[in-house]
């Protein structure tokens, strides 16, 4: 919920990271204290960032050239899988999507939830822009994880 946008690079920072890791993501740094995460209000852009420095420790670990990335893009909801009680999805499938480079992938996903001509996207939309979701993926960029233009390619 907090990114805005659980594409590839929120989840292979959020999603690979330990307990401690995720705390310090979340505080931008601040803390790797599980519990003391919660009383650390990082500002949102510092957390964007954080999960784009954690993306770059984990393909500098695991070798760029070894990681795939497959996006499934179905029934999606504005809450994150961690949630608890996710709000239903309003948003039906727009694709399966795959790269080897994680901020291409992330901004075609992006990109196709924008574009699309689901009605069910103006409340992603929305949870995507009061977060600046977008801003992930230009710190990745800035980082030299990936590029932001892409070409689809559509398999039948």
């Amino acid at each position: 919920m907090m990114g805005g946008f659980g594409g590839a690079l929120k989840n292979m920072s959020i999603g690979i990271a330990s307990s401690h890791g995720k705390a310090n993501i979340h505080s931008a740094g601040v803390t790797s204290d599980c519990e003391a995460v919660w009383n650390t209000t990082a500002e949102q852009d510092d957390f964007l960032e954080s999960m784009a420095d954690a993306c770059k420790s984990v393909i500098d670990y695991m070798g760029k050239d070894n990681i795939l990335y497959i996006s499934v893009a179905n029934n999606l909801s504005i809450d994150c899988d961690c949630d608890s009680n996710p709000h239903p999805p309003e948003m039906a499938d727009i694709g399966i999507f795959a790269s080897i480079d994680p901020v291409a992938l992330d901004q075609a996903c992006y990109d196709a939830v924008i574009n699309s001509p689901d009605p069910g996207k103006k409340s992603l939309i929305e949870r995507m822009d009061s977060r600046h979701a977008i801003h992930t993926v230009e710190a990745a960029a800035q980082l030299g994880l990936g590029v932001r233009e892409y070409e689809i390619i559509s398999i039948d």
